[in-house]
């Protein structure tokens, strides 16, 4: 049977293609040889489970691995402490039962806490007897819960944080689990994010003993290589790997859903369309950018669930919109509601100490869904674009000159009566809006996050496998002009392009408006006057 990419569920060795996370693995055993208690709180389909599943098998030849699923418990299951301990009990005996290295005491005396035998039970009695088999297990146990999520808006699942608190702090003199890691999206540290404001009194988190749980588990261009590898022995694509390694990192920032994803649809779906017909031919920089425009235009699990978020949390969205639209750097500070909840959900990064979208795929995706709205589509700019957009074709290339050009007439007259402000605020979001219809279904386009500033950004349009650079700027006089002439000159080098375009967004009463070209060494700047 052969292997396939897989974006559903954890990946298995035997089953599908996966990058190599030994070295992952080994930085978190040095956390449980420490006795560390932690959280594992990443984005949705980030390869937690993967990972803890891997994990307690890496783990076996030290420790005694407990590993569950809180999944399994149905809310009914958190009612009351009582219900909780007869569930949690259920869910170990399933998990242990197997397990040479468990006391048949101990197993009994779980078994009769899952079925109910003990009246009344507490969790303080069921941590009595964690402790017992502690005390008597040959090798140090280790906890480990998956999805911890399903769990944390329950009064039951914070008393049992409590106990494990209590006996962690106690443990030089009781005998308890050797090393705790939970794992989930939301920070268990910070549960106050799950509960209404009717539950304050919950808030206030009893895993203050976790340590900090710093590892990279995104995917790295070397990873991504190897996985690649592995897949190419089968095949025999002749793909260029290191190529397509740094495409699939460069676009995803390694997430791991998002690298997987378009993996299978090269594999899957792209290597059977018309034009391509072949693996070898799917493999590409064409068919990797195939691939982008149909991940960009699905329904998956990943978008549905961060677009959710946008509804859940408005504050969320007011600051995405912001970031994104008016080119202005925010600070990367946690104790911002907003950016907090942002970084909990894997829509944003920390990049030279500022807010950056996660990758270029949410970017792009995001961006997308801000100019599709009613009251985007609903402008004059954008009924503009929709009116000129068959003109800018010709024999399968854009016209990017002749997209400036009408660009300028309609922004002028349109817009032109408005404030300096309007223009800084508005004026990327109008360019982009005027931009996309053109392209939409053929080609796509994303912003440089390197070069996102109040005063500068590049937006970069793949068509039909061409490349084209715009740098968007607001004018700040012509020595400033001409620094980011020459920006965009090296910017131009960088990705072996001879043409490059800029729109200035200029206030000067006496600007000459329109589109003129500018000869910088070998370089032509196609330059558009707003």
């Amino acid at each position: 049977m052969s292997k396939t990419f897989n974006v559903s569920g954890d990946c298995k060795p035997d089953l599908h293609y996966m990058v190599n996370i030994e070295e992952r693995l080994v930085k978190i055993k040095e956390m449980v040889d420490k006795r560390d208690y932690f959280t594992i709180n990443r984005a949705r389909q980030y390869g937690k489970t993967t990972t803890l599943r891997a994990l307690g098998q890496f783990l076996e030849r030290d420790y005694v691995v407990v590993s569950l699923d809180f999944q399994m418990l149905s809310s009914a299951d958190f009612e009351n402490e009582n219900v909780f301990v007869e569930a949690l009990a259920r869910e170990i005996v399933k998990r242990i039962r197997r397990k040479k290295n468990v006391p048949i005491e101990i197993l009994n005396k779980l078994r009769e806490f899952a079925v109910g035998n003990y009246k009344n039970a507490k969790l303080a009695n069921l941590f009595e007897n964690f402790s017992t088999w502690c005390e008597q297990s040959e090798k140090p146990i280790i906890l480990i819960i998956d999805e911890v999520d399903s769990a944390t808006n329950n009064q039951a699942f914070l008393d049992f944080l409590a106990q494990l608190r209590g006996y962690y702090i106690d443990r030089d003199e009781t005998p308890t689990f050797w090393s705790v890691i939970l794992a989930g999206v939301y920070d268990v540290k910070n549960l106050k994010r799950k509960f209404r404001l009717d539950e304050a009194h919950k808030t206030n988190s009893p895993w203050n003993i976790a340590t900090d749980f710093d590892i990279n588990m995104s995917f790295s261009k070397k990873g991504i290589a190897g996985m690649l590898g592995e897949y190419e022995a089968d095949y025999h694509t002749r793909m260029d790997i290191d190529e397509m390694s740094g495409l699939l990192y460069a676009y995803t920032s390694g997430y791991p859903f998002l690298v997987s994803r378009l993996c299978k649809l090269m594999d899957e779906k792209i290597s059977k369309l018309e034009q391509f017909g072949t693996k070898a031919s799917a493999w590409t920089k064409e068919g990797f950018l195939e691939a982008e425009r149909m991940i960009l235009s699905e329904q998956n699990t990943l978008f549905d669930s961060l677009l959710n978020k946008l509804t859940d949390y408005p504050e969320l969205n007011t600051m995405l919109n912001s970031l994104l639209f008016t080119g202005k750097s925010i600070v990367y500070n946690l104790d911002n509601t907003a950016i907090d909840i942002a970084a909990m959900f894997g829509f944003i990064k920390k990049q030279n100490g500022v807010v950056a979208i996660a990758n270029r795929i949410f970017e792009t995706r995001l961006y997308n869904l801000y100019l599709s709205t009613s009251e985007m589509q609903g402008l004059d700019i954008y009924t503009a674009s929709l009116r000129d957009k068959n003109q800018f074709i010709a024999h399968g290339h854009l016209n990017m000159r002749h997209i400036l050009e009408k660009f300028v007439v309609h922004f002028n007259d349109l817009y032109s009566d408005n404030d300096e402000s309007f223009v800084e605020d508005e004026g990327r979001k109008y360019f982009l809006l005027y931009l996309r219809p053109i392209i939409n279904g053929t080609g796509n386009y994303y912003i440089e996050s390197q070069t996102r500033g109040l005063r500068r950004t590049d937006v970069i349009v793949d068509y039909r496998g061409e490349q084209y650079i715009i740098e968007l700027k607001i004018w700040h006089g012509q020595e400033y002009n001409n620094r980011g002439e020459k920006q965009l000159v090296e910017y131009l080098d960088d990705y072996h392009i001879k043409k490059g375009y800029m729109v200035s967004f200029n206030f000067n009463k006496k600007k000459q408006i329109g589109v003129h070209e500018i000869i910088l060494g070998d370089k032509i700047l196609v330059e558009a006057v707003v």
